[in-house]
This record gives C-alpha cells, sequence and structure tokens, in this order.
C-alpha cells in the first residue's frame, strides 16, 4: 500500500501536537482516513458535518488543489505529498 506524507497547517499544531504524519493508503480518501484515525481530533477540525472539507480549508494533492479533481478516488503512489492548508481572517 501506497506511503505518503501528510503535512498539516501550523494552526492545528496545538490540537494534534505535529506538523506531519505519514499516511498509506491506495486513494487520496484512504490516506486521509488513515489520517483520521491516528488523529481523530483532525476530522473535526477538517470536516463539516457532511463530511466533506470545510469551507476554509484546501488540500492538495502533490502540486494539485483537489477542489479541482472529481473526487477523492484519485490513487496515490508511494512518495506523495498531501497538504493541509487553513485559511485565516481577521480584522
Amino acid at each position: 500500500m501506497p506511503h505518503a506524507t501528510l503535512e498539516l497547517p501550523s494552526l492545528l499544531y496545538s490540537v494534534v501536537g505535529i506538523s506531519t504524519l505519514t499516511v498509506e493508503g491506495d486513494t487520496l480518501e484512504s490516506a486521509l482516513e488513515d489520517a483520521y484515525r491516528q488523529l481523530p481530533t483532525l476530522r473535526v477540525h477538517l470536516c463539516d458535518e457532511t463530511g466533506h472539507f470545510r469551507r476554509h480549508v484546501l488540500c492538495f494533492l502533490n502540486d494539485v488543489n483537489t477542489r479541482w479533481l472529481e473526487d477523492a478516488q484519485q490513487p496515490l503512489s508511494d512518495g506523495d505529498q498531501i497538504t493541509i492548508l487553513q485559511a485565516v481572517s481577521g480584522g
């Protein structure tokens, strides 16, 4: 099963205690599920009640914004990088 690196934003460090996690899965979706199994609180911070990423959360698979992909069933290869970014706003 392919292994990928999940990079988390510094905003989540105080919640999950890490900024990088090794995940495994045949698809992006299964790798994210592996991350949620390893860090259960991560799902609450990244996903809304429907299970989709919150509006302020972006996910990239290597250099591709996953919002432009049809679904999360994108195949993974060993060494892929999944990067999570969170928008910060204020006034």
